[in-house]
């Protein structure tokens, strides 16, 4: 069969994946949710087969028939879980081998929230979701990243680490080995508790689900805006943290001492709770004054499609249709 579309972008993150399949003048001919993406957990094949699970059904809606041969120019993937050039190398060969497109390029997930607030593929993004991560880019394919596999790369912050964070100086506060703090009677509050000894029960015997652990974060930073010591150095700890990372991309990429825009992205950063965002802001403006910070809202699958557009040389005209089909954003 001919190709049907130019590029199909899958956007996959651990919690959800969107698929859109993309005409070469960046109209929108399919799109299709699936669940998250995670081959540390089920291994890449399995991975895959989940993803093209979705594939298959943005290929319904627009009118493809998949398995009848290559059908798009170029696959824009941006992956959770790629975190290391051999992880994105090793999805890369996984994905190209279902024979969705002539070209394939897979991307650590990061990129697309990158690639969606910028007009074009220059600048640095920090996502604070779960975890947290940075890369920047150039638009003559110069890139800066970390590793950001958690504490072993040296990485702190994120929805996870907050949370831990903040039970870890409740507990304390609690029992005496550390400095009082309103944590201490907010964190079990939460969960209709009175002491955190009862939620530390409670976690420790599944009665709490430790999934439900990150639900604590909004808290934590609900104590911090009412004044909490505590609690507002913590959350001063998580803006040094992105301010740190986004300053290290930006000197790699030479683009310190110019104006360049860094995006914020991740539900942590996105949630712009205002003691975070203005510690960012107030830290960017010294290390880094000539950074525009901001939130983007767009969604990652329209970064993944850009980059696809970027891929196949498509004309600004195609990126501008594809932005306005996602509002503009």
């Amino acid at each position: 069969m001919g190709l049907t579309a130019s590029v199909l972008a899958i956007d996959a993150g651990n919690s959800k994946t969107d698929v859109a399949l993309v005409g070469a003048d960046g109209r929108v001919l399919g799109t299709a949710r699936g669940g998250g993406f995670s081959p540390p957990s089920v291994g890449v094949e399995a991975a895959v087969d989940a993803l093209a699970e979705t594939v298959r059904r943005a290929t319904a809606e627009a009118g493809i028939a998949i398995g009848g041969g290559r059908f798009a120019s170029y696959t824009s993937a941006c992956l959770a879980n790629a975190d290391l050039p051999v992880e994105e190398q090793q999805l890369r060969e996984a994905l190209h081998a279902r024979g969705w497109a002539v070209t394939t390029d897979v991307r650590n997930d990061t990129f697309a929230v990158l690639r969606a607030g910028v007009d074009e593929p220059r600048g640095v993004a920090v996502v604070c979701g779960a975890g947290i991560n940075c890369v920047g880019m150039l638009p003559d394919g110069r890139t800066a990243r970390f590793p950001a596999i958690g504490r072993i790369s040296g990485d702190w912050g994120g929805g996870a680490s907050l949370a831990e964070e903040a039970l870890w100086y409740a507990a304390r506060a609690e029992d005496g080995r550390g400095e009082p703090t309103e944590l201490a009677w907010t964190l079990p509050a939460h969960f209709g508790l009175t002491t955190m000894y009862a939620l530390i029960e409670a976690l420790h015997l599944g009665q709490v689900p430790g999934r439900r652990k990150h639900e604590l974060t909004p808290v934590l930073f609900e104590t911090a805006a009412a004044g909490d010591a505590v609690a507002r150095s913590i959350a001063h700890r998580q803006a040094e943290e992105v301010v740190a990372l986004a300053t290290v991309a930006l000197t790699r990429l030479d683009l310190l001492d110019e104006e360049a825009p860094v995006l914020l992205g991740g539900s942590v950063l996105a949630a712009r709770h205002p003691l975070l965002h203005d510690r960012i802001a107030e830290l960017l403006a010294t290390r880094a004054p000539k950074a525009v910070p901001q939130v983007v809202t767009a969604p990652p699958v329209l970064g993944a499609a850009l980059l696809g557009l970027d891929g196949t040389g498509a004309p600004g005209e195609a990126h501008a249709r594809l932005r306005a089909h996602y509002g503009g954003a």
